[in-house]
């Protein structure tokens, strides 16, 4: 089999390096006292099981060729830990590293099941192929229906006598055991197979977990009616039933197995069916892309698109990778990512993402982020990591399952001993029956699952409400939350000045003004420039060439359009050209404009007055709405921007913020949000710039605009797709209702164990003559796991809006 040589020299620098041990292919720490060195390599251990092995013929597991290269190993021996070495999935990479979703210190090379709670392993790095998973799926469903097929003529065997079935009277007793006996052995032996191998690992490794409890109890029953039909004598006197011999439970062993068998198949399509929200999103990336060349246009692979290659997107098509567009205008619907319904227009040089959908015009981009690097593709691996994380909440359940096998151990032993002290007759059978049953009911697994389902289904939902959690942690901290920080430019605000306004005087309208002072600004770069080059081109007014362009930073520029001297800047600045240019026929509607948080851009033609563009960074539509909401949720909201103290003014009053600080910096942002923590305060910080990543990291839920920059986004705990803060309230909801459903998941489990555990051991037959049957433990058990797993599905539809 070959395998990547992990036992080999790591790079300088790494801390604690993880290695592959020869024997069982689990993962360990480079410089584990478990070692064995060959020549100049030295080799590292999980177990002294394993290394013994190794030692003892170090030939059959030695890796072949050069370290770093492909190594052969023994591979099908066991260590202590019960794993077998790693086959390469089908469906994935030779060296896919699989973990255990309950307990993601587990990894190893390939598929297999997790040493510690018995759960089949999942790939680390997401992948939309599911061929693993579905052959996991239909290997369990096989055994299932042949296990069933099995048991039902098993069960009317062993139990017709009961409904007045006369099997005795076609055969007889020894026959009858025998029949049940050849029935029963495939669905134990083989069926069976991968539960009572689970159940042996956990017993060498000593993680007892649900699949211990499975095989003490199926092997109990199958056990002692085998002793039953070899040598009947040696069966005490108390376990016969009179006319039939001593009683046979090769049928509760079939039943359990089945039983056992059907919730594993629920589960693993449950488990399927949580990450369908990523699954989804991969699936948004088409195929193929068109790629335009000097040689004209050809279809190729998205994988081999490479940054700076132009393709062109048709209506109706999926944009392949994330680019900027350098020719077309259209509408995109970027709902698969944003949750935002409303498609948004595009036009030149604004950024596409890879996986929305192009409606209307064609487009011609040039890809700027490919492969892993696309945001879909990092939304999905963000995503994937989420779900795979750990909660606090799970310590107290870690914590829990620690104790729990062996005292359900403890419990069928007491249970044993009581039925056989106090039980009616026959009282070994009784015993040994509710013993069985308490093993078989505790399900260790439903309270494993309780926050990492809930967590998986959760994290997925909200990806598609375009909010991304970056861990557990986070998701558990959000629900706590009772203060929002919120910068305003790019949260509150678009974060992109527009043109709201043009004042024109005597002799100018307002597509001339436009014309010239777009053509004026058209080589500037200047963010004020930029907004009124694109609202000349949204109001579909021509600007003409410039000539003679200068531009003074801080001031303004000046250029000769159509043989006209254009000059657009401060009033200051045009004042030092034409100390005698007069502005005052508009001093009421720029004192207006400014009182308003907007800046004017004076414009003159010739020397001579001609009126003023308007800019402001205008609201986002959804944030007066989106504040309410967070209002109402409880929430507290104060405003800390860099801004001027009339600019800040401007925008509380219109937004209703009480608390706001104008003229802050990044360090003051900082101390703020510390303010507010050492007076007790939950804080979340929302903002998307470079200036709000100190800020981000210390709050304890940081919130970044997924429009923002990069180290803003890597700051925080949350990203908003969609850039707008109704994701927040929509993070807030999914925070509250992930939690509750935890909650209701641990009730559950917990309550079913407190209920069913003394109900098996017989708690009820006193009052009622209630004895549970191991089948019906059986039953409740698996049911148990897949209504906790229910529970958190329901996750996938709970509304966030």
């Amino acid at each position: 089999m070959d395998l990547p040589v992990l036992n080999s020299p790591q790079s300088p620098g790494s801390e604690s390096p993880k290695v592959r041990d020869p024997v069982c292919g689990m993962f360990v720490a480079a410089g584990s006292p478990l070692a064995h060195r060959v020549g100049e390599r030295e080799f590292f251990f999980c177990c002294q099981s394993c290394l013994t092995k190794f030692a003892a013929n170090p030939d059959r597991y030695l890796p072949k060729g050069a370290p770093g290269e492909a190594a052969t190993s023994g591979g099908a021996d066991e260590g202590c830990c019960g794993h077998k070495g790693s086959k390469p999935a089908r469906s994935a990479p030779a060296d896919a590293i699989y973990t255990c979703p309950m307990h993601l210190e587990i990894e190893q090379v390939g598929p297999g099941d997790c040493p510690i709670c018995g759960m089949d392993l999942e790939p680390k790095a997401f992948s939309a192929d599911t061929s693993e998973e579905d052959a996991q799926l239909r290997d369990m469903t096989w055994r299932f229906w042949i296990s069933a097929a099995l048991t039902l003529p098993l069960m009317v065997v062993a139990m017709g006598p009961m409904l007045g079935l006369p099997i005795h009277r076609f055969m007889s007793i020894p026959v009858v055991g025998w029949l049940q006996f050849g029935l029963a052995t495939p669905v134990v032996f083989w069926c069976g197979l991968p539960l009572l191998a689970r159940a042996a690992r956990s017993l060498r490794s000593m993680n007892f977990n649900m699949f211990t409890l499975i095989g003490i109890g199926t092997l109990a029953a199958y056990s002692f009616s085998l002793a039953a039909i070899i040598v009947p004598r040696w069966i005490p006197a108390p376990f016969l039933e009179a006319g039939h011999g001593p009683p046979l439970y090769f049928e509760a062993a079939a039943v359990i197995i089945t039983l056992v068998l059907l919730g594993q198949v629920l589960e693993l399509r449950a488990r399927r069916q949580t990450s369908g929200a990523i699954r989804g999103l991969l699936e948004l990336t088409p195929a193929i892309a068109h790629r335009v060349t000097a040689q004209g246009e050809e279809d190729v692979a998205v994988a081999d698109v490479q940054v700076g290659d132009r393709l062109r997107i048709r209506p109706g098509e999926k944009v392949p990778v994330d680019g900027e567009i350098v020719e077309g205008v259209s509408s995109l619907d970027e709902s698969m990512l944003t949750g935002e319904p409303l498609p948004v227009d595009k036009g030149l040089g604004e950024a596409v993402t890879g996986g929305t959908l192009n409606q209307t015009g064609s487009l011609l981009i040039k890809a700027t982020q490919v492969g892993e690097a696309t945001t879909l593709n990092r939304i999905v691996q963000l995503v994937a990591e989420a779900q795979r994380s750990r909660a606090p909440i799970q310590n107290v359940v870690d914590a829990v399952a620690r104790y729990f096998v062996p005292a359900v151990v403890l419990a069928a032993v007491i249970a044993f001993v009581a039925w056989t002290l106090f039980g009616p007759e026959p009282k070994l059978a009784h015993a040994l029956v509710s013993a069985v049953a308490v093993l078989i009911i505790a399900c260790p697994c439903a309270l494993g699952l309780a926050a990492p389902m809930s967590i998986m289904v959760g994290v997925g939902r909200g990806a598609q409400q375009g909010v991304l959690i970056r861990n557990a942690d986070v998701l558990e901290r959000m629900q706590k939350v009772d203060t929002i920080v919120i910068d305003k430019t790019g949260t509150l605000t678009a974060g992109k000045p527009a043109v709201v306004d043009i004042l024109t005087l005597p002799g100018y309208d307002r597509p001339q003004l436009l014309s010239l002072t777009a053509a004026a600004e058209a080589a500037s770069e200047h963010p004020l420039a930029r907004a009124i080059v694109r609202a000349a081109q949204k109001e579909h007014v021509t600007a003409p060439e410039a000539v003679d362009f200068q531009s003074t930073t801080g001031g303004g520029v000046q250029a000769s359009v159509a043989g006209q001297a254009i000059e657009v800047g401060k009033r200051d600045f045009l004042k030092l050209a034409s100390p005698t240019l007069n502005f005052d026929a508009l001093a009421v509607q720029a004192a207006t404009a400014e009182s308003r948080g907007q800046t004017l851009v004076f414009v003159s033609i010739d020397g001579q007055p001609a009126g003023a563009v308007v800019l402001a960074d205008p609201i986002k539509a959804s944030t007066p709405l989106a504040l309410q909401t967070l209002r109402d949720l409880g929430m507290q909201v104060i405003m800390l921007t860099g801004d001027s103290q009339r600019t800040a003014q401007a925008v509380a009053e219109q937004l209703g913020i009480t608390e706001f600080e104008a003229a802050v910096s990044p360090e003051g942002k900082l101390r703020r949000v510390q303010e507010l923590q050492q007076a007790g305060r939950v804080v979340a910080m929302a903002g998307d710039g470079i200036n709000d990543a100190p800020a981000l990291a210390e709050a304890h839920v940081g919130i970044a605009m997924g429009a923002g920059t990069d180290i803003a986004i890597e700051s925080a705990g949350v990203t908003l797709v969609q850039g707008d803060l109704r994701s927040v309230a929509a993070a807030v909801r999914l925070s509250r209702k992930t939690m509750a459903n935890i909650r209701q998941n641990l009730f559950f489990a917990f309550f079913y164990n407190a209920v069913g555990i003394p109900i098996a051991a017989g708690a009820l037959y006193p009052l009622l003559g209630i004895v549970l049957s191991p089948m019906l433990a059986a039953a409740a058990m698996s049911l148990s796991s897949v209504s906790v797993i229910g529970n958190a599905l329901r996750l996938r539809t709970v509304k966030l809006d």
